[in-house]
């Protein structure tokens, strides 16, 4: 079987909220010692992406999108180990709280870059979603962790972002922490304003900048 074709079957599986499908999928795409991350990247990403899509236009519901998550979820089981694999020699670069800011429950693009940072040798702690302003920085002071990375997928949600870092100045620890953000609606124009860190588009870009970032502390 093509590479092409397991990539097709992977997005389709999520379109077409297929759990079955998606597992076998996944796992023809480690049987053929195809890259793990090819899976995600290729396949079940776009599935989401249309996916979303179609909710953004009314032509899904949330129903369908809580499926399409679960059916991501399905097939992740089957990647994430190889995935993770990629990682075990790699020595460590730094520790990482990471989570979804208050008020927002999203965490597929999260999740995605928790595991792609533990590939890179990053000690991750994911806070999950919902996370408090407290939460994040007690974590991060607890762990004296490197970075505080935070994900928005809702303009409304965004300015939590700014409330963490602005909490962080009125404790008097903002130059412990290196913060970085991103979610769909977020840009380096926002990042900039706010004060953080670094912004990513995209989970790949967002461990090049970790590191980025990390080796220049």
């Amino acid at each position: 079987m093509s590479e092409e074709k397991i990539l097709i079957d992977l997005k389709d599986a999520i379109i077409e909220l297929d759990d079955e499908k998606v597992v076998e999928a996944a796992r023809n795409l480690i049987d053929q010692g195809l890259h793990p991350l090819a899976g995600i990247e290729k396949g079940l990403s776009p599935g989401m992406t249309v996916i979303g899509d179609r909710f953004n236009m009314g032509e899904c519901f949330l129903p369908e999108l809580i499926r399409a998550g679960n059916t991501f979820n399905a097939g992740m089981k089957v990647l994430e180990p190889e995935i993770l694999k990629l990682g075990e020699n790699q020595s460590q670069a730094g520790v990482v709280v990471l989570g979804t800011v208050t008020g927002d429950v999203h965490k597929i693009g999260k999740e995605i870059l928790a595991m792609l940072l533990k590939t890179r040798g990053f000690v991750v702690h994911n806070l999950g979603e919902d996370v408090s302003l407290s939460t994040f920085v007690s974590k991060a002071e607890e762990l004296n962790a490197d970075i505080i990375g935070m994900s928005a997928l809702l303009t409304t949600t965004m300015p939590a972002q700014k409330e963490v870092i602005d909490f962080l100045k009125e404790k008097g620890i903002r130059d412990n922490f290196l913060v970085m953000i991103g979610g769909g609606p977020v840009n380096q124009e926002w990042s900039d304003e706010i004060g953080a860190d670094g912004y990513a588009e995209t989970a790949e870009e967002a461990v090049r900048l970790a590191l980025k970032l990390v080796d220049a502390k």
